[in-house]
C-alpha cells in the first residue's frame, strides 16, 4: 500500500471510493475480531440486538445479574461509539488530518491491550473475562461509529443484519421483471455499485471471521498483533501530517 493510498484511505478528505475501501478493510477487521473474540470469551460482542433481547429475557426470568451484565455490555458499546464522535468532532474543529484516524489508532491500542489481558485469562479468569468482554464491546462500538460517520450511515462493518437486508433488497430489484421493457413507467433497477459494495462487505466480514478464528486457534491472543499493526499503518500518515504541521 502506497503512502498516498493510505493517506486517502483514512485522511480528512473523503471520496466515495475511499469510504468503500475503508469499509471493506474494516469489515475484514471486524469479522476477525468478532470470531477470534468469541473463541476467547464465548461472546459475540458486536451483536447488540441479541444482547438487548437477552437483557429482556433475563429480566423476565429473574436473572438480574445476567441482565445487569448485558446492560453494562450495551453501555460499553455505546461508550465506544460516543468516543468516536468525541474524537472526530474534537479533531474536526481543529482542522486535523487525523479526524478519523484517531479512532482507528485508539482501536489498535485497545486491541493490543485485549491481547495482553487475554493472555493472562487463565491466571485471573473471574476478574479478566468480564473486562475482556467489555473491552471488545467498546471496540465494536468505536469501529462501527468510525465508518458510520465517514460514510454518513451508508456502510456498517461490525454487524451484518442491515447489510444482508440491504443486499436482499438490491437482489430483489436485480431479478425483478420489468414488464413492458426499458421504457415502461416505474422501471425497477438494482443499484449495482451498492450491490457490489454490500456483497463485498459481507464476504470480507466472513473472510475475516475465518482468518480470525484460525489465527486465534493456532496463535492465541497474539493473533491480535497483526490486526493492530494493520490499523496503526492505516492511521499513521494523517497523524504524522498533523505532527508535521504542528512542528512548522
Amino acid at each position: 500500500m502506497t503512502a498516498e493510498f493510505l493517506r486517502r484511505l483514512t485522511g480528512r478528505e473523503r471520496t466515495v471510493q475511499a469510504n468503500r475501501q475503508l469499509g471493506a478493510v474494516l469489515a475484514f477487521v471486524a469479522g476477525a475480531i468478532n470470531a477470534g473474540g468469541f473463541l476467547a470469551v464465548q461472546r459475540y460482542t458486536s451483536h447488540m440486538t441479541g444482547i438487548v433481547s437477552a437483557i429482556a429475557d433475563d429480566l423476565v426470568l429473574g436473572q438480574l445479574l445476567l441482565a445487569a451484565a448485558g446492560l453494562i455490555s450495551l453501555g460499553f458499546f455505546i461508550a465506544g461509539a460516543m468516543t468516536t464522535a468525541i474524537l472526530t468532532n474534537w479533531a474536526r474543529r481543529r482542522a486535523m488530518h487525523s479526524e478519523y484516524a484517531l479512532s482507528l489508532l485508539l482501536e489498535a491500542m485497545l486491541l493490543l491491550l485485549f491481547g495482553l489481558v487475554g493472555a493472562n485469562l487463565h491466571f485471573w479468569t473471574e476478574l479478566l473475562l468480564p473486562s475482556t468482554v467489555l473491552l471488545l464491546c467498546f471496540l465494536m462500538g468505536l469501529q462501527n461509529a468510525v465508518v458510520t460517520k465517514i460514510s454518513r450511515a451508508e456502510i456498517r462493518t461490525t454487524h451484518m443484519t442491515g447489510v444482508i437486508t440491504d443486499l436482499g433488497i438490491e437482489l430483489g430489484r436485480l431479478v425483478y421483471w420489468n414488464r413492458g421493457g426499458p421504457g415502461a413507467h416505474g422501471l425497477v433497477l438494482a443499484d449495482r455499485p451498492r450491490l457490489r459494495l454490500l456483497a463485498g462487505i459481507l464476504g470480507l466480514f466472513f473472510a475475516g471471521g475465518i482468518v480470525g478464528a484460525l489465527a486465534f486457534k493456532h496463535f492465541g491472543f497474539s493473533a491480535t498483533v497483526p490486526v493492530a499493526l494493520l490499523l496503526i499503518g492505516m492511521a499513521a500518515l494523517p497523524l504524522m501530517d498533523d505532527i508535521a504541521e504542528h512542528l512548522q
